[in-house]
Parts: C-alpha cells; sequence; structure tokens
C-alpha cells in the first residue's frame, strides 16, 4: 500500500476502467488519448470523468468525427483543433509561465499540444515560433524572456539541436520535445530525439517524439510545484 494508493477510485465503463483520483494524487488528472478510440468511447470517458466530480476533462489526439461527437455532448466544449485537443468543463486560472519556443513554423502542432496542456493544467504561457539555430540570431533575441520564465519547452524536429544551445543560454530548466519534421535520415524524429539526449549543455529534460502532452504535463509540474490541479 502506498500513499492509500489502493483506495483510489476507479470508474468501470466496461470499455475502459477511469483512474478518476489521479489528479488529487499526482496534480494532473486521467487525460484521455483519443487516438484509436471510437468517438463514441472518447465521449463516453469524458462523461464519466466529469460524472466521478472532475471540474475538467480533457481529451488528446482529438480527429474531426471525435470532435464533432464532444461538440454534439457538451455544445460550449472548447476544441482546440490546432492542438487535437478538446476541454469540457472549467479551465483553471494559470499560475506562473512557461516559455514554449519552435525551432520552426511545421513544429506548430506539437507546440499547440503543449500549449493546451499548459492551459489546462493552469499555467500562463507565451509561445515564440521558428527561432531554429539555422539563424542562430533568432534565438539570440528571445534571452531575455528566457530569464522571466519559470520554465522553457523547446519544441524541435530536423536536427534537434535547439533545446542545447538554449540550456547554454539560461539557468531555467529546458522541456526538450523531438517532432517527426524532417527529411528521411532524420528518421520521423529519431534523429532529433537522440540528439536532445546527447545534449552538451545540462538541464534539459527530453520527452518522446512528438509527445507536447508529456512535455505540458512536466513543464507545468515545474512552473506550479506543490499546487495540483485538481483534488
Amino acid at each position: 500500500m502506498l500513499g492509500g494508493v489502493t483506495q483510489q477510485r476507479t470508474a468501470d465503463l466496461g470499455f475502459a476502467r477511469l483512474d478518476v483520483d489521479r489528479g488529487a494524487r499526482t496534480g494532473t488528472p486521467e487525460v484521455v488519448y483519443a487516438a484509436g478510440k471510437a468517438p463514441a468511447e472518447t465521449v463516453g470517458c469524458l462523461a464519466g470523468l466529469l460524472h466521478a466530480g472532475l471540474p475538467l476533462a480533457w481529451a488528446t489526439r482529438v480527429d474531426a468525427d471525435t470532435a464533432e461527437a464532444i461538440r454534439d455532448r457538451w455544445p460550449d466544449a472548447v476544441i482546440d483543433r490546432a492542438a487535437r485537443c478538446a476541454f469540457v468543463g472549467e479551465l483553471p486560472e494559470p499560475v506562473g509561465e512557461a516559455l514554449v519556443l519552435t525551432a520552426g513554423t511545421s513544429d506548430g502542432p506539437v507546440a499547440a499540444e503543449v500549449t493546451a496542456t499548459l492551459r489546462a493544467s493552469g499555467v500562463g504561457w507565451r509561445r515564440v515560433d521558428d527561432v531554429g539555430v539555422a539563424g542562430l540570431h533568432r534565438v539570440l533575441a528571445v534571452v531575455p524572456d528566457l530569464a522571466r520564465a519559470d520554465v522553457v519547452v523547446v519544441v524541435a524536429g530536423m536536427d534537434g539541436a535547439l533545446p542545447s544551445v538554449v540550456a547554454g543560454l539560461t539557468d531555467r530548466l529546458v522541456v526538450a520535445v523531438p517532432t517527426s519534421v524532417g527529411y528521411g535520415a532524420a528518421f520521423d524524429g529519431l534523429a532529433a530525439l537522440l540528439t536532445m539526449l546527447t545534449a552538451c549543455a545540462p538541464g534539459v529534460l527530453v520527452v518522446n517524439i512528438d509527445n507536447g502532452f508529456g512535455a505540458g504535463v512536466a513543464a507545468a509540474r515545474i512552473a506550479r510545484p506543490g499546487r495540483p490541479v485538481q483534488r
């Protein structure tokens, strides 16, 4: 028995078992990963979380059909099409600030998932796009912004070099997100992932390829330590 974990509630929907106390336990509630689910299953999971008392239920990797099903059930749901996220309920007031940088415009969809996750996690954010290392002066222009942020999220594909550069310019922790953007030898983000894992500069935390949600959660926990979103 670990801190009462065995006493946590589960909502059994038949096709899914919702961990409805995850927010109280970890500061981040269970979030519905919609990819691979039928629209009705995603709607059912969201309804189950709300029925359990969560003030906000959200889903990631939401396609057009699932977004339509969510809007049909909850007309006032917030659908972030760029981030492929949907939110039902009350979004929290922001605390702190995360700075989200993209190496290029093509990294935008993953960065959108980062910012949507930060928003749902109750963290303020600012995003600056297209500051990749091919034009190093663009990175240097955002140095003053680094000092004002609680945490920095860097989203980059291709060679994935930007997080190491940024980490060498700030004392803030850098959450690095490799994306599947790039030509053949980029191997759908593997090259960027390996570059980030072997970054010369210390203070770089690396998440999986295209995992904007994981990066947003990590950044939120840094920006609002000890302040869980939902209880």
